[in-house]
This record gives structure tokens, sequence and C-alpha cells, in this order.
């Protein structure tokens, strides 16, 4: 299994040095991993950095909360792809979910689909961890409706990431169109084919070349 090309190379800590992520891009060029996923501010670094290779430029939109308006995440998606992003990460609004507001979910989802609309792939973040099974498959649902490219477990910043149940759940709602990204807590080479078999075809992780080179990773994080 070529398992690079799963994997989006991840630097989302607010701390995160300018060489830093010109370090993570020439990792991602080395291993030829599928994308570097970084914040905002980085876009057009990562996008210089990667010119030439096949790895994407993968932005954070509305990120680690989901919680701002739908109109300040669509324009995040155009100023990132104008940026150079070619694919963009978005949270979704979990509160209103929980509150069953689910055209303002709907209406979230579809305004930065709208905006990347034939520039960039949009993947959904759901944070799995704080929704209920029920929670999980409805927004799912809306996700599809929306017209969203993937679905995507976790930020990584909550209180839990990725799990094979969680995965399986996705893959079963949205079926085989549409893409599931495992993502938060995937660290060793295990982990990330325990996902792929659950139906995941892309891993968000920081502890990328550990799960390249099958080796353990002892740091923490994404």
């Amino acid at each position: 299994m070529n398992i690079e090309k799963y994997i989006d190379h991840t630097l989302l800590k607010p701390q995160a040095t300018e060489e830093e992520i010109k370090n993570i891009c020439r990792e991602a060029r080395e291993y030829g991993f599928a994308s570097v996923c970084v914040n905002a501010y980085y876009t057009s670094l990562v996008r210089k950095e990667l010119e030439g290779t096949d790895v994407k430029t993968c932005v954070v939109v509305g990120f680690p909360l989901g919680a701002t308006t739908k109109e300040v995440k669509a324009f995040e998606t155009k100023q990132a792809i104008e940026k150079g992003a070619q694919e963009i990460d978005m949270v979704i609004n979990i509160g209103a979910l929980k509150s069953k507001k689910y055209d303002v979910v709907l209406d979230d989802i579809k305004a930065v689909v709208d905006a990347a609309k034939g520039k960039a792939l949009v993947k959904v973040i759901i944070e799995t961890c704080l929704l209920t099974d029920e929670e999980k498959v409805k927004v799912c649902t809306l996700a599809k409706e929306a017209g969203a490219d993937f679905v995507k477990t976790s930020t990584g910043f909550s209180t839990g990431g990725a799990t094979v149940e969680d995965v399986k759940l996705m893959r079963e709602t949205v079926g085989e169109e549409m893409g599931v990204k495992a993502s938060g807590g995937v660290r060793t080479r295990e982990d990330a084919e325990a996902v792929i078999a659950a139906g995941a075809n892309r891993i968000g992780a920081s502890a990328s070349i550990a799960i390249a080179k099958g080796s353990k990773d002892i740091g923490s994080g994404y």
C-alpha cells in the first residue's frame, strides 16, 4: 500500500513558525504526501514551497471551533484560494447542529462549497467526539447534500480524534462517491491501516513520517 498518498501532512499549532512550515513542505515533497495542511496565514508560503510537485496546498477554514458565520467562512475560503489553496478543510457550526438547526448547518457548508466550486476540494470537519451517532449521520447527509467532496472526523483540537467506528459510520452514510478523512490521533502505520480498512481515503496527521516509515511516533498533537 502506498500509504503516503493518503496523508495530509499537517501542522496547525498556533505557535508554528515559518521554518517549521517550510520543513513540513520539504518532508511532503520528499515522501510524496497528498497535501500539506496549514492555517490560512501560511497559504502563499506553502503553495510556493510545493511548486512543481503533486502535493496539494490544504487550508483550514472556521478553524478550530466552526463558530464563525457562513459569510466569514466563505470569505476565508475565497481568500485562501486566491493565495493558492487547492483544498479547504472547513469546520461545521457544531452548536447549530446540536440545536437541530439543520438549515443553518446546510447553508454554512454550502457557503464554503459555493465559494470553492471548481477551484478547490472541500472537506467538512464534523468533530465526531462532540456528536452522537445520530448527529454524525445527520451532518454527513447534510455535507453530501451541500455538494462537499469529503467528510472529516476531527480538528485534532477537541476532546478526541478519529476512531475506526466513526470512520466506518461516516463511510456507510456517505457511500462510495464522497471522500472520508480520518484526522486526530492517527499516529502509527497500524492506526492508518485500520482507518483505511474502515473506509478512510485520506488521513490528517502530524506523525506522517512515522506512519510512512512504520516507526513509532513519540510526539503529541494532530
